[in-house]
């Protein structure tokens, strides 16, 4: 592709021409659940994979409001693909975080040219299998690196990908991130399982069997709360509540397009757009450092507004959104995802209430 069609900015008109294409394949990749891998490319020849890559990286050093923008497009036009992208850039962020500079230079490259995949096992580290009150993946530190025993439960693409960043506990309680090699000896990555919606991100676990990694693939620790030794995905973050917004807007348009032959639909297309714009206006003024409401409030609204809106176009389409291949069905199914994508207990609590009808 010519440099002139890559996408530099969130206003680029070839942002729309990419939104498109991935809108197109939406439906299809929803029933046959293979890895997006046309989509992925299509991004990678658009420049989608440099927005997130600082500019000494080769990538185009996008702001974090600009990352927001981009992000709302791509998740109204295919969550699955935007998702798989999120863990991409979170396994590239962790790299770049490092003060490893052989490790950046031998997996940056190819990574933000889009020539190879990368993805993160870090879930069990922060909202998943927490309650079994020790790590179900840990390691032990030998002299010349580490050797890992155990599972990390959910990971996007770990079948496709060359590189995992992966998270381990060591029996003090120190943490590690490491850069794991899929094809080391003792790695096996089951075949994922089917999923109520985004089952196309490949989404499962990596097990490791006395593991042997080189201390030349560590990225941080043995620390503390390693994930907090530097940037990465955002988990319980804005990026999360980012894909629920951009996916409640493409419900949200559909029933707009309906709303002008059917009247009924007019009222609660125009209170739900209302509410998308106020949140949505939340969503950007955080971006910018200013605080209208917390992280956690803005999740359990952008929850809300992505269940809501997605099953109130699924009603709006009647039976004919009940069939596979219809976007409502697919909408209100991924709308799920965000009650157990990286959900924090106060989330998870909040929107439980809701859906209890408990009030404030």
């Amino acid at each position: 592709m010519s440099d002139q069609l890559l996408i530099t900015s969130p206003d680029d008109p070839a942002l729309d021409a990419l939104c498109a294409e991935l809108a197109s394949r939406a439906s299809e990749l929803d029933k046959t659940e293979a890895w997006p891998s046309e989509q992925l490319r299509r991004c990678g020849d658009y420049g989608v994979f440099r927005w997130f890559m600082p500019v000494e990286f080769g990538g185009f050093g996008w702001s974090d409001l600009d990352v927001i923008r981009g992000y709302l497009r791509l998740s109204a036009a295919c969550l699955t693909t935007t998702f798989i992208i999120t863990q991409r850039t979170g396994a590239c962020q962790r790299i770049v975080a490092s003060q490893n500079d052989a490790l950046r230079q031998r997996l940056l490259p190819e990574l933000v040219a889009g020539r190879s995949f990368a993805t993160v096992g870090i879930s069990h580290l922060t909202t998943s299998r927490r309650h079994l009150g020790t790590s179900v993946l840990r390691a032990e530190e030998t002299p010349d690196g580490f050797v890992l025993e155990g599972y990390s439960p959910w990971v996007t693409g770990a079948i496709q990908a060359q590189v995992i960043v992966i998270g381990a506990a060591l029996d003090d309680g120190r943490q590690i991130l490491l850069a794991l090699p899929t094809d080391l000896a003792g790695v096996s990555l089951p075949q994922p399982p089917r999923l109520v919606g985004l089952s196309a991100s490949h989404t499962g676990e990596v097990r490791c069997r006395q593991v042997r990694v080189g201390r030349e693939w560590l990225l941080a620790g043995p620390v503390n709360e390693v994930l907090k030794a530097g940037t990465g995905a955002g988990t319980g973050g804005l990026q999360t509540s980012t894909l629920a917004i951009g996916l409640a807007s493409a419900a949200i348009e559909y029933l707009e397009a309906e709303s002008r032959q059917r009247s009924d639909i007019a009222g609660p297309a125009a209170e739900l757009r209302r509410e998308h714009t106020r949140i949505e206006a939340d969503l950007v003024a955080l971006a910018v450092g200013v605080s209208p409401c917390s992280n956690e409030e803005l999740r359990v609204r952008a929850n809300s507004l992505a269940l809501r809106s997605t099953q109130a176009a699924l009603a709006a389409a009647k039976g004919t959104g009940y069939v596979v291949g219809h976007p409502a069905g697919r909408w209100c199914r991924e709308a799920l995802f965000f009650l157990v994508w990286s959900c924090p207990q106060p989330v998870l609590a909040a929107n439980l209430c809701e859906l209890a009808g408990l009030g404030d």
